[in-house]
């Protein structure tokens, strides 16, 4: 057992060791956003399956030698496909929705590696059984899970901290061969013993410990739909915590860690699941949850991340403590993991591809959460289970579809609350944007607003006396307002500008100046334009050129930019890539001698300040942090806190941008240089 048991280990732990790194090669060449990690859980959810698919026709359609044989040979091919590096040429060139392009490149780069090691754990299961009858596989499925989870743990805190990116794809395909060896020992160990009673078409008996005949058809539905619920909820929940935070692999392994714990607890103790703990623990937990989506931002962000962590699990632990419920005789063992990957394939594409078509917001956390209780209505229903009430015996079943109802009611009223005063809400890969008209029944202050999640990406008042302002955090006393100060030129100035918003900088445009605004998103460049007025009515010359900041700026020749200002983000949602020491020296090609980079680092939950000024120090720039506390409504003034940085050391000296200028950082030899490859938020979290 212990050669079959090692072996599943390591494949699990290789299949999970890629992700978080392949994520992170691709992740600065789709602007960060939270889809792209969505996405690459959709890839690696379709190879489980056809992996798993591959394993269960292989035990079914083939005798034992021939398995053997078939696996080696993939074996051999995955490891020929050798390095998993993405080349250049797969980064994008259009703004179109990447999901596709995403898959393919995942495919020609990872493809038949995952694959082969998607097929490992019911595989290598099916050929334990076969060796050793009468012995249950099923503990190596949880083996095959704790594998699966250490990878996603040891990745943020030791192999990200550790080694460059290309150094980790060097020690993983390594690896990869090792594991090579293990598969071809355990392949010697079944073409020797030559079992003979596994790997023909066998008379499918009835299931031994479940329920048969119609019943058998149910619960094979259960067997695809309880995996199912459980991945939407995972994705559903990524999606929510990276965009209030940040796109980085710790954020992606949270989720994925607490998902991978529940089926290792269900499937190595199946005693510690209790159906009716679990659902007490759910319903308090809807309750919390309901409370922090209404509360909003105002929600301390520990409390948020704290609720939606224990939310997924006890969803998670309701929906594969039933799954493990109802496993099958050992003999039926790989159709089980079959249905198990088709829901979970399915579960994704429901909410990488089916979700932004369906909804124009990220409503598919609360389907999902509703969908999870419904389900749960459906398996006390299903046992018939009962309850004593003043002396009587009443099924339980029909309380619990009135709590769930209910639910649904408060659910559906939390998204109504959160889209008031919404004149447009648009969802894509990038974002989910919505418009809000303010104050419509005073002229004097109604605006249109526009909005990523909770977070405000620029506002105009729509009378014409004060449609001109320079609102929300670009106005005169902002740090990227004296940094257009700074570099007032009579012949005129080239600003360029990492992110469009409503395009509230171009409102500072005067003849002579020149405009380029830098933005991924199609929706934002659109709504813009459409709703706001900031681009058609400025003076100066204005382009916005579509797609990854960086990247397009990195197929440019030098712009001799005056003044450039990073204002990207999504939500608090940073991305981290616009942050690093690669992405400075890009920044500095762009910019003249004397020129301005202003950075935007307000943020609620992240100290940017600090890897700001690391940066500056690296590259020897004077940094200048610029806060501002004050608000005033009536003007669209809100507080906002820039960075500004240049190799001019005089440029700084102007008594008003004294004054406006904050302390710097303590202690920043603690703070660690940001790069591609090494980007930490422990450090800087506030």
């Amino acid at each position: 057992m212990r050669l079959f048991a090692l072996t599943i280990f390591m494949g699990a732990f290789l299949l999970f060791q890629v992700q978080p790194l392949i994520g992170k090669f691709i992740l600065p060449w789709f602007g960060g956003s939270p889809a792209v990690w969505t996405t690459c859980l959709l890839f690696f959810q379709l190879l489980l399956l056809g992996g798993y698919a591959y394993a269960h026709l292989s035990s079914r359609c083939f005798v034992p030698r021939v398995q053997a044989a078939i696996h080696l040979g993939l074996l051999g091919l995955a490891v020929a496909f050798l390095p998993i590096t993405p080349a250049g040429e797969w980064k994008p060139v259009s703004v179109e929705n990447p999901t596709w392009h995403i898959l393919k490149l995942l495919l020609a780069c990872l493809g038949l590696p995952y694959f082969v090691l998607s097929a490992t754990g019911p595989l290598m299961q099916d050929w334990f059984r076969q060796l050793n009858p009468g012995v249950s596989p099923y503990r190596l499925y949880a083996l095959s899970n704790l594998g699966s989870l250490l990878a996603l743990v040891s990745y943020p805190f030791a192999f990200e901290p550790a080694f460059a990116r290309t150094t980790q794809a060097g020690i993983w395909s390594w690896c990869l061969g090792f594991f090579a060896v293990l598969c071809g020992w355990c392949a010697f160990r079944l073409w020797r013993a030559n079992p003979t009673s596994a790997g023909v078409p066998e008379k499918v008996e009835a299931l031994e410990g479940v329920a048969r005949a119609n019943d058998e058809c149910r619960m094979t539905i259960l067997w695809f739909v309880l995996p199912a619920s459980a991945s939407v909820l995972l994705l559903a929940f990524t999606n929510k915590i990276c965009q209030d935070v940040a796109v980085i692999p710790f954020l992606w392994v949270l989720p994925l860690g607490l998902y991978l714990l529940s089926f290792i607890i269900c499937f190595d103790s199946p005693g510690l699941y209790s159906r009716k703990s679990f659902s007490v623990a759910f319903l308090l937990l809807l309750i919390l949850l309901c409370d922090a989506l209404f509360e909003g931002v105002n929600f301390p962000l520990a409390l948020q991340v704290g609720i939606y962590a224990a939310t997924l699990f006890v969803c998670c632990m309701i929906c594969h403590g039933e799954l493990c419920r109802l496993k099958p005789h050992p003999r039926f063992l790989t159709s089980y993991y079959l249905m198990i990957a088709a829901g979970g394939a399915g579960g994704g594409v429901a909410v990488a591809i089916l979700a932004p078509l369906l909804f124009n917001s990220y409503a598919e956390l609360h389907w999902g959460l509703w969908g999870c209780a419904l389900l749960l209505v459906i398996i006390y229903a299903r046992e018939r289970a009962l309850i004593r009430w003043a002396g009587d015996v009443l099924p339980l079943w029909p309380i619990l579809l009135a709590v769930v109802i209910l639910l649904g009611l408060v659910l559906r009223l939390q998204i109504v609350y959160a889209a008031r005063g919404t004149i447009e809400s648009t969802r894509n890969f990038y974002a989910a944007l919505r418009v809000l008209e303010l104050d419509k029944n005073n002229p004097q202050s109604r605006r249109y607003v526009l909005q990523s999640g909770q977070i405000l990406h620029g506002l105009q008042f729509q009378t014409p006396a004060k449609s001109g302002l320079h609102t929300s955090y670009y106005h005169e006393q902002s740090g990227v307002g004296l940094a257009l100060e700074l570099v007032d030129r009579p012949q005129g100035r080239r600003i360029g500008v990492v992110g469009l918003g409503v395009g509230t900088l171009a409102g500072f445009g005067k003849k002579g100046d020149y405009i380029r605004f830098y933005e991924i998103n199609p929706e934002v460049k659109r709504i813009a334009q459409s709703h706001f007025t900031y681009l058609a009515h400025s003076t100066g010359r204005v382009e916005v050129v579509m797609g990854d900041a960086r990247l397009s700026m990195e197929r440019e020749p030098p712009q001799q930019l005056d003044l450039l200002a990073l204002d990207a983000f999504t939500s608090d949602a940073i991305p981290v890539h616009l942050l690093t020491r690669e992405a400075f020296e890009i920044y500095l090609r762009h910019l003249k001698p004397g020129g301005v980079l202003a950075v935007h680092i307000s943020n609620r939950h992240l100290n940017l300040q600090s890897v700001t000024e690391k940066l500056a120090a690296y590259f020897q720039l004077r940094p200048l942090p610029v806060p501002f506390r004050l608000q005033d409504f009536s003007l669209g003034i809100m507080t906002s806190h820039w960075i500004l940085l240049t190799r001019d050391k005089e440029l700084f000296e102007k008594e008003a941008i004294r004054r406006a200028g904050g302390p710097p950082t303590e202690h920043l030899e603690r703070v660690p240089l940001w790069t591609d490859d090494y980007t930490s938020l422990f450090k800087i979290l506030q």
